[in-house]
């Protein structure tokens, strides 16, 4: 594949191979389903794989109005945007839910009156706030924001009146935070205006150029102060051209800031932000070796026969290709090997060719034998205890790809182009690890899961488990949420999927909130033991209500790493010592079942819980504090603030 000039078609999707027929089939499905006889799973299945194809702007329109008659048991994980800004915006909603659907996350859409934004904001009695967004995207026409000064302006009165507008978008941020509870998304794009002066735009003050320069800027710079997130077009405009998005035509004609052209790639950046908000977004790179991290087989031409490093351009561009690829671990994304290779050969080249960039340690998870790659990825998931649906696999060879995308459909698998040198920007641009934060025990999540991997060995070499958990001197630090744990806390309510008894999705000013709220008890806790800090592994959130007497437990989530060592009965007498120091006599909890928590489906009568009677919603579970016998932690020294 050779990458083309522009990213508008999502090149890094395969091509659309018989898109009509899968359509109908999946049409047929949805009718189906309006009777209550479709296979849920099934239309599912074919709906995200014709997602997963490259799809130009009416092949996305087509996908979504199919997909619109599935029923509820299709979909996985939902959220709900509100669309506020100028000019239209309706045609980017069909591609903002096919990137969503591509995730494997439906989001519900709905879009403000055209140029209403301002007013659905202001007024409390607007639709905006009936239709409790999730996530709130302001995609204003920057021309819109700017002050009107006249040109001769100094840069102080510049300076006066952008830090005005400024300070009144941070208002309508807050404004809407607060009513809707909403995470906001601020669009931010060049100015379509050409320059009044040439070169000569930036140095004048009050040009519509350096206004509009600064004003991002500013807008920046408030964003994260106020933890606002960015849809940052003009950093991906910059290197694709504003006339490949938007043509003057359409604007003044229709006022489309967004050609329909370019739908497809714009929903795409809505939806890898959306996505990471829940938790979807990809967590392990696996990586092909010969002819993708060096050039060359290593089997065939030795260490000193690839290519590699100084001396020829492919050698230097898997370098830098490979300086990417530590940049992404150094902040938190996983890398793995699947090499058909011998182990040795394989692993030599990391201790001993002068220009690896890569170390050994660096790799989480390696996989170098001559079984098939969807079993080797199989393995991977498995011993990074996370779903097939984390991986990303990067390799090559299109025989490899096309087995992986057939075997393992929940693994994305980019198309990587003919060259090198484009292999780190087409990881770029095809968005899997998008974040939405980043934070300490992200930058050490390598680490981490080496040793996860050091304490499988050690338990293997173990003569009983309860030898294995004691000589881990593990130590489990509890605390309620504070300032420094509030990003990390947040990013744990959201993209924690399998141990999430109630999967309920908070923003981070509404864990702030509840933080704040005397009637509420937050627990972070973090493990760490012989062989590193696991990072905080466990969030309870509990409501007091009857009184006080009740603890009703809101959310109760663990990360799938440590299971097996008795975290959750250490945290039980954690929680429970706490909230009957305050009173309370009972502790409630709710299982909420979806299509990825069932592994917790027996959680609380494990705990000793006894059955409430279930309604609609969730099944609770009840434990009286004042006769239950708890379980005693073992093998934990605990370090209590709650």
């Amino acid at each position: 594949m050779t990458l083309p000039t522009s990213t508008l078609d999502l090149y890094w999707l395969p091509e659309a191979v018989e898109f009509s027929t899968a359509v109908t089939a999946l049409r047929a499905a949805a009718a189906k389903g309006a009777d209550g006889n479709a296979d849920a799973g099934a239309a599912a299945g074919t709906a995200r794989m014709l997602a997963n194809q490259r799809l130009d702007f009416l092949q996305t329109r087509t996908l979504d109005r199919a997909v619109q008659g599935l029923p509820d048991a299709a979909w996985g994980a939902e959220l709900t945007l509100a669309v506020l800004g100028t000019g239209t915006l309706e045609h980017l909603l069909p591609a903002i839910r096919v990137a969503g659907l591509r995730r494997g996350l439906r989001v519900r859409c709905w879009q403000a009156p055209y140029g209403q934004w301002r007013q659905q904001i202001l007024d409390p009695a607007a639709d905006l706030h009936r239709q409790r967004p999730d996530v709130i995207l302001l995609a204003v026409d920057p021309a819109e924001l700017l002050p009107d000064l006249p040109l001769s302006a100094t840069a102080e009165e510049a300076d006066t009146a952008l830090a005005a507008r400024a300070e009144e978008m941070v208002g309508l941020w807050r404004t809407a935070r607060e009513r809707t509870g909403a995470v906001i998304l601020q669009q931010l794009m060049p100015l379509a205006e050409p320059p009044a002066f040439g070169h000569f735009e930036r140095l004048v003050p009050a040009a519509p150029g350096a206004l509009a320069a600064r004003l991002d800027e500013a807008l920046v710079r408030a964003a994260a102060r106020e933890r606002v997130l960015l849809l940052d077009l003009g950093r991906s405009l910059a290197e694709i051209g504003r006339r490949s998005v938007g043509d003057a035509r359409l604007w003044h004609h229709a006022k489309q800031a967004i050609s329909p052209a370019a739908a497809p790639w714009y929903g795409e950046q809505v939806g890898r932000v959306l996505a990471s908000l829940r938790g979807l977004s990809r967590k392990v790179l696996v990586l092909d070796l010969d002819n993708t991290l060096w050039g060359g087989v290593i089997g065939d031409d030795g260490l000193g026969g690839i290519v590699l490093g100084q001396g020829s351009a492919a050698g230097e561009a898997f370098v830098a290709f490979q300086r990417h690829l530590r940049q992404l671990s150094r902040r938190g994304v996983i890398l793995a090997v699947s090499s058909k290779n011998s182990p040795a050969v394989a692993e030599a080249v990391f201790r001993e060719h002068p220009d690896m960039v890569l170390t050994r340690s660096d790799i989480a998870a390696f996989e170098a034998n001559w079984e098939d790659k969807p079993a080797a990825l199989r393995r991977i998931a498995r011993d990074l205890e996370l779903g097939i649906d984390s991986l990303v696999f990067f390799d090559d060879n299109p025989v490899e790809r096309d087995l992986m995308r057939r075997s393992l459909p929940a693994v994305a698998v980019p198309e990587v182009p003919d060259a090198p040198e484009l292999y780190g920007q087409t990881l770029a641009d095809a968005g899997y690890f998008e974040p939405v934060a980043f934070t300490a025990d992200d930058a050490g999540r390598t680490r981490q899961y080496q040793a996860n991997a050091e304490r499988r060995q050690g338990q293997a070499a173990a003569t009983d488990m309860d030898s294995f958990l004691r000589d881990l001197d593990m130590v489990l630090a509890v605390e309620p949420v504070t300032p420094v744990t509030l990003a990390r806390v947040t990013q744990l309510i959201n993209k924690t999927n399998q141990f999430n008894l109630t999967t309920r999705r908070y923003t981070e000013p509404e864990v702030r909130d509840l933080r704040d709220s005397p009637d509420v008890l937050t627990f972070a806790a973090r493990l760490k033991d012989r062989f590193g800090d696991n990072g905080i592994i466990a969030v309870v959130i509990g409501r007091r209500v009857e009184d006080g007497r009740t603890l009703d437990l809101d959310s109760w989530l663990m990360s799938c790493r440590v299971l097996g060592r008795g975290v959750e009965q250490a945290l039980l007498s954690v929680v429970a010592a706490s909230a009957a120091r305050r009173g309370v006599e009972r502790l409630v909890g709710h299982y909420r079942p979806t299509a990825r928590n069932g592994m917790v489906r027996d959680f609380y009568p494990g705990l000793g819980f006894t059955a409430l009677p279930a309604s609609a919603e969730d099944q609770g579970w009840s434990l009286d504090l004042r006769t239950a016998v708890l379980p005693q932690p073992r093998h934990f020294t605990l370090a209590l603030s709650v």
